[in-house]
């Protein structure tokens, strides 16, 4: 049964790195006392021990411990006997590059299946959907694909933009690179804004925080979802 927090961000404005999903996480991983953190994604000029304390520290406010996989000697061990896992956010490119090179791709979506509490944030939520050809990212690096878990199925926007009304900027607008994703793919898309949050309950999928999310599937018009709904289409 799967048990998921997919979240746009880790850290919305205001607040520390996860202090507004911090109750949200208390309920998630109940009973953990442990977490591996994957750092792949790692934003620039962090390492994967810096990336790892910065988490640590979030995670200690609700008595949580958290060690890296790269701390681990055999990473699908570590995975495959973790009492729960957070993927973290950053370049996604990097992050699935990594995940494929370290063959870990395979048994994270097996013990997500089977039930081990997982968290993604950003490049981390990313991942959940069949393939992240939907990242804000840049392609840094070269993956040996562009198909991730699976979890759910659909592909995730993180950090969702709509366009600024009065704005002179000329570049494409989230929607438009979307609708472009659209012309030669399926898969639906959720824009997934600032501060909110997917809840998995295995099948179950439902939207929380205070924003709507945008689902994006072809030759149809986006719709807006409501917060605390169950996504169906």
């Amino acid at each position: 049964m799967k048990k998921m927090i997919i979240a746009s961000t880790s850290t919305v404005h205001g607040s520390s790195y996860l202090e507004y999903l911090l109750p949200t996480l208390q309920l998630h991983f109940k009973g953990v006392k442990q977490i591996v953190f994957i750092p792949y994604a790692r934003p620039s000029g962090i390492t994967y021990d810096g990336y790892t304390a910065i988490v640590k520290k979030a995670f200690s406010n609700i008595n949580i411990d958290v060690k890296g996989i790269h701390e681990f000697d055999n990473a699908k061990e570590a995975i495959g006997t973790s009492e729960a896992i957070f993927t973290g956010g950053g370049n996604t490119f990097e992050l699935v590059n990594q995940l494929y090179k370290n063959d870990i791709l395979s048994i994270l979506k097996e013990v997500i299946a089977k039930g081990t509490p997982y968290l993604g944030t950003s490049a981390g939520s990313n991942i959940c959907g069949v393939n992240m050809k939907n990242t804000n990212d840049m392609p840094i690096v070269y993956p040996p694909s562009f198909t991730t878990l699976g979890c759910i199925p659909f592909n995730i926007n993180a950090h969702y933009l709509d366009p600024i009304e009065g704005s002179t900027h000329m570049g494409e607008t989230r929607e438009t690179r979307i609708k472009e994703f659209h012309v030669f793919n399926e898969t639906a898309v959720l824009g997934l804004r600032e501060g909110s949050w997917l809840e998995v309950n295995n099948d179950d999928i439902f939207l929380r925080g205070k924003l709507t999310a945008r689902l994006f599937e072809q030759n149809k018009q986006p719709i807006e979802l409501k917060s605390g709904g169950l996504i169906k289409f």
